[in-house]
């Protein structure tokens, strides 16, 4: 399922997305780009991204967690290794 939302871009921002987009295309199908795929394009690089981004997000939660964990169980664990 997809849902449309409207977002507000700078448009250095939308001129940078074009730009990486458009780095996996030739010249004629940049050409031949019509606004509707342009936009479809654009829609499916800012999920990635955004994909991208959450998952990263997690995975330093993650790695967070786990130090502070380690952290908390520093002093029993070397109690642990003197036995």
């Amino acid at each position: 399922m997809h849902r449309r939302i409207n977002i507000t871009l700078p448009d250095e921002t939308i001129e940078l997305i074009d730009r990486v987009i458009k780095k996996g295309y030739s010249l004629e199908e940049m050409l031949c780009d019509s606004p509707e795929e342009r936009l479809r394009d654009r829609c499916r690089f800012i999920n990635e991204a955004v994909e991208y981004y959450i998952a990263q997000k997690a995975l330093v939660n993650i790695r967070e967690q786990l130090k502070e964990g380690a952290i908390q169980r520093a002093k029993r664990d070397l109690e642990l290794v003197k036995f």
